[in-house]
């Protein structure tokens, strides 16, 4: 079966629960069941992500989210609206990171920028976190470390001393790709050290408290310090961290693995290994492409443009030729 007529009969099925409702006087089944037939839909596109190309899977995610505000505005109780502005919250930072993937930064922006708004009218600073999060996160790929930062600790004021073991772990490995980003070293490796020692609490947590999705795992914080140590031109923070990145690259998410790889690429690169580096790029551009994936192949130019030699020997040369000409 084609990729897309899967993704299509997924979209109609979780979508028909929710169309069916919707179509089908709003009172008591919207009371009781609208918000979570929505949200089953929204884990079920984020876990599409992994493996279905963005572009496919915005155009659906979109008439997800218009479903979902238009039901919200039907609402008749606060506590209605309250619940579905908290999945609407959820859709639109699905949307920003389809958007991000699809190397528009714009849009990302200001639909991570809604998400956040969203996520304050519901009231749930447990979610207001995560989207301040992942808007931090966003900024820190992006190369706006001060804003990462800044957006990272504004999450952290909204949960407080007692935030779950996930999330001061995940923000810790946001606030080392934000002090990376920035070449503070120190800095970034005492957040990743936060990072660990609190992922290690996560095990004794059941399940991944919503809205988390995925778990974050030690593995996950060494695959972030491998990207930390790409970014600060640091090849024995790669070197360090081969386990944990094997760990992560045997994971499900195809884009997330070719990130990686490409940070691998750096690492060999800036070690000098040539032929190691550009190998292992070429693979995840390869993957980048089979995606249309934006956010893939302006890692691996970034790779490229790290390399100056006077010379570019012929697995630099077949890279280029790779590139050529790719318009995402």
């Amino acid at each position: 079966m084609e990729r897309r007529h899967f993704l299509g009969g997924v979209a109609a099925v979780a979508a028909a629960p929710a169309l069916s409702m919707a179509a089908t006087g709003q009172a008591h089944a919207a009371r009781t069941g609208q918000a979570a037939t929505l949200r089953v839909a929204t884990t079920a596109f984020r876990r599409l992500d992994g493996t279905t190309p963005s572009r496919q899977l915005v155009d659906t995610v979109l008439s997800h989210l218009k479903l979902t505000q238009s039901i919200a505005q039907t609402a008749e109780g606060e506590d209605e609206r309250t619940t579905l502005a908290a999945v609407g919250s959820e859709v639109a930072s699905l949307a920003g990171w389809l958007h991000w993937d699809m190397g528009d930064h714009g849009s990302a922006r200001t639909w991570y920028g809604a998400s956040v708004k969203t996520a304050r009218r519901a009231a749930n600073p447990l979610l207001v976190a995560y989207q301040l999060g992942s808007l931090a996160q966003f900024e820190a790929h992006s190369g706006n470390a001060a804003q990462g930062l800044s957006l990272a600790r504004s999450a952290r004021r909204q949960l407080g001393p007692n935030m779950p073991a996930i999330a001061d772990a995940w923000l810790s490995g946001v606030e080392a790709l934000a002090h990376a980003t920035a070449g503070d070293a120190d800095s970034a490796d005492q957040a990743l050290r936060t990072a660990t020692r609190r992922a290690k609490n996560i095990e004794r947590e059941s399940a991944p408290p919503w809205p988390w999705v995925f778990s974050f795992t030690e593995a996950k914080v060494g695959a972030t310090r491998v990207s930390c140590g790409a970014r600060l031109g640091l090849p024995r923070w790669i070197a360090d961290e081969q386990d944990s990145a094997a760990a992560v690259m045997s994971s499900g998410h195809e884009k997330q693995r070719a990130l990686l790889q490409l940070d691998m690429a750096s690492g060999h690169l800036a070690a000098g290994r040539l032929d190691g580096a550009f190998t292992m790029a070429a693979q995840a551009l390869e993957t980048g492409l089979r995606y249309k994936s934006g956010r893939i192949v302006e890692r691996a130019r970034a790779v490229r443009r790290s390399y100056s030699g006077p010379t570019p020997p012929k697995v630099v040369r077949d890279f280029d030729d790779r590139l050529y000409g790719v318009f995402l």
